[in-house]
């Protein structure tokens, strides 16, 4: 599953979340309803796949198209907004009416162009994504003794320089009785008045879908047997759909011939534990370790800031008032460190304008500094090492809070799997936040100690190279998790995302270091009085 479709899923999750803890709902995502014998359409989504990350219309391959043409089918503007190209099928279903052998269709001969693209998704390893009462159609799969599930299935399957298609699936649709007369009590909401029920109680028997499952099959069909047989007939002969088999292979100038069937399961699933078995994700041991590991950097620099507070920013201002104003004047004469920088560290940075909100903030009252700032520039005495160095250096600290649950972000985009913690991300962002604006504090606290006054930018990038260093890991992730991806254009597009993903980053980290920064100066030099 591509990128496109692992975002609609962050989204409905989210969605889910809330609306099960205050009662929230957005259109397309409360149940339905369906009495037996009700008309179920399936749905296409785009053709996606981990290869080249490039989304492509389902009817660009030569599938069945539905009757009446081929219209677009979302519910919603979060599914256009999440880059998704939801269609009308061909695809009937009867609620609670198992059916086989239903022929489908059978396409034009292959002409050399459409063969050639045929050949070239499977190669590509695109897969075909379904949708039925908005679940998308998940496949499972045996490996070495354990159960794993996708969503979708592939067009077809390359073997022995033998291209086979995929062209006949078994679905099972799981089913819940509906029991509820309230939809707020189906979605577990407890707030009675929030979805109004209807008029009056149904005692009609209907159910709710709450599991979408698919099985693709390739199965030889005979072409003439089919030549006089409408849509949804029944396919003249036993159609026996053996996953683990391969036997329909694709040739220019042929056509093929597509074919289903459904049955229908009732399920203890309820509707708002629909999700649960796209939402399974083991290894939270690995998600303590991230937080525990995240803890650890935490309370090292919170020593160092403690460390500067108590010991030594502290020990200097109750040094200071407790001189009278003679004594006072002479220590003004004997300033060191971060006091010598008094009249400059509030003047202005270069490209003020572009420091995240400075051009707005130029336009609002100005705020008030506890210090004059000289009209001359104080030098900056020569350093030892370059300052932009340690600023560099700094974005490891909040690197090291994130990167093991940035790998299950990363594989989440783009390897197809849902990511379900949030709680864990969530924790991990707000130790993030403190990490950045206690290394962006430090950093500017040693970058004052050594008179060096030009801290806004540095304060800035402090916390914000943390994006470099993500960017460096998308690369990293690029060769050694993504060696599917195939071609420079796929590339392209995976590096052009990472970087507009990398410049968020650093926009959101270097606010919270600048701004931590900011109070820190601000506060340290109201402090005391120095002229």
């Amino acid at each position: 599953m591509g990128v496109f479709n692992q975002f609609r899923i962050w989204v409905l999750t989210i969605c889910l979340v809330f609306q099960s803890g205050y009662g929230f709902y957005l259109p397309g995502s409360y149940p339905h309803k369906y009495g037996v014998g009700d008309e179920l359409w399936v749905k296409v989504n785009s053709l996606t796949s981990i290869d080249t990350e490039m989304p492509f219309s389902y009817y660009s391959l030569p599938f069945c198209t539905p009757d009446g043409g081929i219209k677009d089918s979302a519910e919603n503007l979060g599914e256009l907004l999440m880059g998704d190209r939801i269609e009308n099928s061909p695809y009937r279903f009867n609620m609670y009416k198992n059916e086989t052998e239903i022929f489908l269709c059978k396409t034009d001969p292959l002409s050399a162009e459409k063969f050639n693209i045929l050949k070239d998704r499977i190669d590509e390893m695109y897969q075909v994504n379904l949708i039925l009462d908005n679940l998308p159609a998940i496949r499972y799969t045996k490996k070495e003794g354990f159960l794993l599930w996708w969503t979708g299935y592939p067009v077809g399957v390359k073997l022995q320089d033998v291209y086979y298609i995929f062209n006949h699936l078994k679905f099972n649709v799981l089913v819940h009785k509906y029991e509820e007369t309230n939809v707020a009590g189906v979605m577990g909401t407890g707030d009675a008045d929030m979805i109004p029920s209807g008029k009056t109680k149904s005692n009609v028997p209907g159910y709710m879908v709450v599991g979408f499952e698919v099985i693709p099959c390739s199965v030889t069909h005979n072409v003439d047997s089919v030549k006089n047989l409408q849509k949804y007939g029944k396919y003249p002969t036993p159609v026996k759909c053996d996953p683990n088999t391969v036997s329909m292979p694709i040739k220019e100038g042929q056509p093929i011939v597509f074919t289903y069937e459904v049955t229908f399961e009732e399920s203890d699933i309820k509707w708002p534990s629909r999700w649960d078995a796209y939402l399974k994700m083991e290894g939270s041991k690995v998600h303590w370790f991230s937080i525990l590991n995240s803890l650890m950097v935490i309370t090292f620099l919170a020593g160092i800031v403690l460390v500067i507070f108590l010991r030594t920013v502290r020990r200097d201002l109750t040094r200071y008032e407790e001189l009278d104003k003679e004594a006072q004047a002479q220590m003004n004469e004997e300033l060191s460190g971060w006091k010598l920088v008094v009249g400059d560290v509030f003047r202005a940075p270069t490209n003020p304008s572009l420091l995240f909100g400075g051009y707005f903030g130029a336009k609002a009252s100005p705020i008030e500094f506890p210090v004059r700032t000289n009209q001359i520039p104080r030098e900056i005495p020569a350093q030892k090492y370059p300052s932009w160095l340690l600023v560099l250096g700094a974005g490891t600290l909040p690197f090291g809070t994130l990167f093991i649950e940035l790998f299950f972000i990363m594989s989440s985009i783009w390897l197809g799997r849902v990511y379900y913690v949030f709680g864990f991300l969530f924790i991990v962002l707000m130790l993030l936040v403190v990490v950045c604006a206690e290394v962006s504090l430090v950093l500017t606290y040693m970058h004052l100690c050594v008179e060096d006054w030009k801290w806004w930018w540095k304060s800035f990038f402090a916390s914000g190279s943390v994006a470099i260093y993500i960017f460096l890991y998308s690369v990293n992730y690029l060769v050694f998790d993504l060696k599917s991806l195939s071609g420079p254009v796929s590339a392209t597009l995976y590096l052009g995302y990472s970087l507009f993903m990398v410049v968020a980053i650093m926009l959101a980290t270097g606010t919270v270091g600048f701004l931590s920064s900011f109070w820190f100066v601000h506060y340290l030099f109201s402090s005391v009085k120095l002229d």
